[in-house]
């Protein structure tokens, strides 16, 4: 971190830590607007239930208003939200905003839409009036970065010449990226001509024109930033890889805003969890609280480990989090507000929970990092557990011993849902809010995470894709439901009953009842279930 940051941040801190701020005192019906980057559980329910657990109230735009699926007319509507929030700002005391909602309507609508470079521009000089409308309404701003999948494993997201070009134009990326920052070799030269041959003109000229719209949309942002409109701007790769179009592109926006400082504009891996860190945000400068977070790595690669889906090291997600919620990185764990005990492989490598790797049985590295995880609750510290040794889900190794361990509802927060860098930001945003939150909360957002993280997405999901799906009578696939929806939620509530009773041991004195699950995207990809927690 610069060393200036540093000391500045060592001085707020210490002003800030003055005027403590008593958990009577939080919330007060205070009032935040928040504008999801589209209305998927994590994005939108999971993100608010903190904030409102605190007793801020979050003004939300209407459901129908977001981008509510992958279809064109689910994309979101962002004149509709513009209309929206121009209404609700002036009774605000925060607003959070995905500027793809308010451009594209969605993460989705970025991908593939068909709007002019005037339009986005239009649509993005609106920010400036807001803030010229509302002077005191602070405004953190979460954009992404247009991903560069490898492959066109779900091609509705991304043109239709995806289906049969996405390896070659992932490729042809990783060179052109490489070109700028090293000597290609000959036989590098050689596939990127072949690489430029193969794919059609008209199909790459559509690809990076899209892309440079989004990438001037981007740098207009950057320069609202600098001019003040901004209190604070994230800026995220979706899925990405250490060289590819995505990392080419951050790189120089990165370099664009350089001196605007790190305490206004970051740029930094991940997309879905950029909303909890900015309302993380919001909720710490309100209560003028400088989260200080430690972090200890599993033996082996560690902070180097460069997850699957990222385009840098761990360690510089982890940071770039911590600072995107206004928070500090601290040596000594025993000052911290929240230590971070990060499960990753010790070869760096990352597999996805669905694989046949993900069984119960310990692999290498659960002995040594459930000795780190010990030693951090044998003092008693407030432990959030970065659980990205998987992507896509829990590491049910780790989670079978936090089960045999009785540890479960020992520590303070869990992640283990998406990306490396989705699970740890939003563990980091929700988890530095815990300090003010009460016991019972707590033992709900960790719920939340073992139902969603562990027993869905790691177990009930696989099964499901692996042909329990075909047992629901209809019509439909993974990818989009049909007529099985409404059975397959009756399922996959009883699966994860079943799940709950057989592996989370909760606290004594509560009861886990009515786990419900539904597919709002009419998909398995992700879920939402709920549950009532009963304190006996």
């Amino acid at each position: 971190m610069n060393r200036l940051i540093f000391l500045t941040l060592i001085l707020c801190a210490l002003i800030f830590s003055i005027a403590a701020v008593s958990a009577e005192d939080i919330g007060n019906s205070k009032k935040i607007v928040y504008i999801p980057i589209d209305n998927r559980p994590v994005n939108l329910i999971q993100t608010i239930e903190i904030a409102e657990r605190l007793g801020y109230e979050i003004l939300v735009p209407p459901e129908i208003y977001l981008g509510t699926g992958a279809s064109k007319e689910e994309w979101g509507n962002p004149d509709e939200l513009w209309d929206w929030i121009n209404k609700v700002a002036p009774r605000a005391d925060a607003a959070v905003i995905s500027t793809d909602a308010m451009l594209y309507g969605s993460l989705i609508g970025s991908r593939i839409h068909d709007l002019t470079a005037e339009e986005i521009l239009k649509r993005a000089k609106k920010f400036e009036q807001l803030h010229n409308d509302n002077p005191r309404l602070p405004i953190y701003a979460l954009g992404t970065i247009m991903r560069t999948p490898r492959s066109a494993v779900n091609s509705s997201f991304e043109p239709e010449y995806y289906k049969t070009y996405a390896a070659q134009i992932f490729n042809y990326t990783v060179l052109t990226d490489k070109s700028e920052t090293q000597e290609l070799s000959n036989a590098d030269k050689n596939e990127l001509a072949k690489l430029e041959k193969s794919i059609p003109k008209e199909y790459l000229d559509d690809w990076f024109e899209r892309r440079a719209k989004n990438f001037d949309a981007n740098k207009y942002f950057v320069d609202l930033t600098r001019a003040g409109t901004f209190q604070y701007f994230v800026l995220g790769c979706d899925d990405s890889a250490i060289f590819s179009q995505t990392h080419l592109e951050s790189r120089h926006l990165s370099e664009y805003g350089a001196e605007i400082g790190k305490e206004k504009f970051i740029v930094m891996s991940g997309a879905d969890e950029l909303g909890m860190l900015m309302l993380s945000r919001a909720i710490n400068n309100e209560l003028h609280y400088v989260p200080f977070v430690a972090i200890g790595y599993n033996v082996g690669k560690g902070g180097e480990t460069i997850p699957t889906y990222g385009n840098e090291k761990i360690s510089d997600s982890l940071e770039g989090a911590i600072i995107s919620v206004g928070g500090m990185i601290v040596p000594n764990p025993k000052n911290a507000d929240l230590v971070l005990a990060v499960h990753t492989n010790p070869n760096g490598k990352t597999f996805a929970a669905d694989s046949k790797k993900n069984k119960t049985k310990p692999h290498t590295g659960i002995g040594s990092y459930m000795q780190l995880l010990k030693s951090y609750l044998k003092n008693d510290y407030p432990v959030g557990v970065v659980d990205i040794s998987t992507s896509n889900g829990a590491d049910n190794a780790l989670m079978q011993r936090l089960k045999k361990d009785k540890l479960q509802f020992k520590i303070r927060s869990y992640g283990g849902w998406n990306t490396a860098t989705n699970s740890a930001g939003f563990l980091i945003g929700a988890g530095v809010l815990t300090k003010y939150l009460e016991q019972d909360d707590i033992y709900s957002l960790l719920l939340t995470r073992y139902l969603d993280d562990w027993a869905y997405q790691s177990n009930i999901r696989t099964q499901i894709n692996n042909g329990l799906i075909w047992t629901i009578p209809g019509d439909g696939n993974a990818g989009a439901l049909g007529t099985r929806q409404e059975g397959l939620e009756k399922l996959t509530s009883d699966l994860a009953t079943d799940f709950a009773k057989k592996n989370i041991f909760l606290p004594k004195g509560y009861t886990l009842k009515n786990i419900q699950a539904r597919f709002p995207w009419s998909r398995t990809f992700e879920s939402e279930i709920t549950f009532d927690l009963i304190e006996n």
